[in-house]
């Protein structure tokens, strides 16, 4: 019977993770500037027939390890190239991730406390919003979360092995987590002799054969330049310069989980509250789930460049706790835990109604404000819903609501949002009104955020403007040649500049421009 459970919840986890990472997969352009250099880069390595030193615009780049290129170019080979095939190795590993979560859940803390962490992890606003995309932040956590739980499973290869990937993912990162939490960890219950069991030396040894050939060849291939780029800007100028300054906040990741963790952060604090309380048999683990949250927590905090996904590996230990408190107030008929996070869960979501309200009254235009209303609509009949199962004091109904809720949001959001705002944040759109108007021979070029989404869907690499003087001194120029740049770049230009131009097609805020010579 044990077994038929087990088999029945990876059944149900893999409908509601299916339909909220593989439905619509493909349905809409990749999204600048991110997804399209990750699908670029996969493409360009097939077209070179070199999976060593990834490429964009057929130069070398040194701006992450392979293992996610490797990934979608895997994926390009079986299903061809395009947005379904760029985004395929999120959704799985996503939905890999919420199992295993489960599965980790129910040895930990009971088959309930597992489904229940497993559903909160799928269903989780930021998890399932990175699922669907063509980044790298979901195979990070992915291998983080399988390398952290080995560690706590006792499992020290896998651990070690895990811990590799999460390197050949995305860098130093992975040694940093894989060494820090654990050594935490130790240092916190005091219990260094387990040392002793972790097979440091076999298991670094495995460590080493997995994550170490790929930088060797690397460093034989490109020398100082790589070591200088990778290391030195990527990770380390990253982590004590802001890429970003108007985004280096200390509080910068605070609304950042309200929104992320949504609808579940109406359970969080109190779950680390109790977690930390806990006297009982899980003690240990829920100390190592705590460390583990907050310790991605604090280093993202501390880094000065910060990103809204960054700190998806937080969402497991997380997903863990809640789901582990959840069952906890469900067993002990803990009723005021419903009053109380409904409670909250009303807060946020007003926020986030009061966001769609502004938004859709933002872009009336474009058509987005009848979708928004209808998703703030649907926020509030899931709010009363979960008042009225609380003070009925249902908590599996009180669950249920807010995963179909998140069911019907994660569609709602694919097939009704964001195609109202997609010519806005993608290049496929605009791709056609070049092809119109290009000759097949100029020189192009192109915002530096647009290029990627040029490149993967034009073939041409285009030049990068990287910022107004460049494209002043570019249109100031004789040669025939086209120009790629968004509406607010251009109305800045000098008026006398404006007269020498052509504008060819506009499409959102972007704008196709050429010297008078080119028509």
């Amino acid at each position: 019977m044990t077994e038929r459970r087990v088999w029945l919840n990876i059944v149900l986890l893999l409908c509601v993770a299916g339909v909220i990472t593989f439905a619509y997969l493909g349905s809409l352009p990749l999204l600048d500037p991110d997804e399209p250099v990750y699908a670029e880069t996969a493409r360009e390595m097939l077209q070179f027939h070199d999976f060593i030193s990834p490429r964009i615009y057929g130069e070398f780049w040194y701006d992450k390890p392979p293992m996610y290129y490797w990934l979608v170019a895997g994926a390009f080979e079986i299903f061809g190239e395009g947005e379904f095939a760029a985004r395929f190795p999120s959704a799985l590993l996503a939905t890999a991730g919420a199992i295993l979560v489960y599965l980790s859940g129910r040895k930990l803390f009971g088959e309930r406390a597992g489904i229940l962490a497993g559903l909160i992890l799928a269903t989780s606003l930021e998890y399932f919003y990175l699922s669907k995309a063509a980044v790298t932040d979901v195979t990070l956590t992915f291998f983080l979360t399988a390398a952290l739980l080995a560690f706590l499973h006792g499992k020290y290869y896998l651990f070690y092995g895990c811990a590799a990937f999460a390197v050949v993912t995305k860098g130093p990162i992975g040694i940093i987590f894989c060494g820090a939490i654990p050594g935490l960890y130790l240092l916190v219950i005091g219990k260094w002799s387990l040392i002793k069991r972790m097979k440091l030396l076999s298991g670094t040894v495995l460590f080493l054969v997995i994550a170490l050939p790929w930088y060797l060849l690397m460093y034989h291939y490109h020398g100082m330049a790589f070591i200088e780029t990778f290391l030195g800007f990527h990770n380390i100028t990253r982590f004590l310069q802001p890429e970003h300054p108007a985004g280096s906040l200390w509080y910068y990741y605070i609304p950042v989980i309200l929104v992320g963790f949504f609808p579940w952060i109406a359970f969080m604090v109190q779950a680390v509250y109790a977690a930390l309380k806990d006297k009982g048999t899980n003690q240990k683990q829920l100390v190592f789930l705590v460390i583990w949250a907050a310790a991605v927590f604090g280093f993202f905090t501390l880094s000065q460049t910060k990103l809204v996904s960054y700190i998806l590996p937080m969402y497991p230990p997380l997903a863990l706790l809640v789901g582990w408190y959840f069952d906890k107030a469900w067993s002990e008929k803990r009723f005021s835990v419903l009053k109380w996070s409904a409670t909250i869960l009303t807060v946020v979501a007003l926020i986030l109604e009061a966001g769609l309200l502004y938004a859709g009254e933002a872009v009336t235009s474009s058509g987005l404000y009848f979708p928004g209303m209808v998703m703030a609509a649907v926020f509030v009949v899931a709010n009363i819903l979960v008042w009225w199962l609380s003070v009925r004091q249902d908590f599996r109904s009180v669950f249920a609501v807010n995963v179909v809720a998140m069911l019907f949001f994660s569609t709602y959001l694919v097939t009704q949002l964001l195609p109202v705002i997609m010519a806005e944040f993608s290049m496929k759109p605009f791709i056609e009104d070049f092809n119109q108007h290009y000759d097949g021979q100029s020189q192009v070029y192109v915002k530096k955020s647009y290029r990627p989404g040029f490149m993967f869907y034009s073939g041409i690499p285009g030049k990068e403007i990287s910022d107004d003087e460049v494209l002043t001194t570019l249109l100031s120029e004789n040669a025939d040649a086209f120009f790629i740049v968004n509406d607010k770049e251009y109305r800045q230009l000098p008026a006398a500049l404006q007269d020498k131009i052509i504008v060819l097609a506009t499409n959102n805020d972007k704008i196709l421009l050429a010297r008078k010579g080119n028509n």
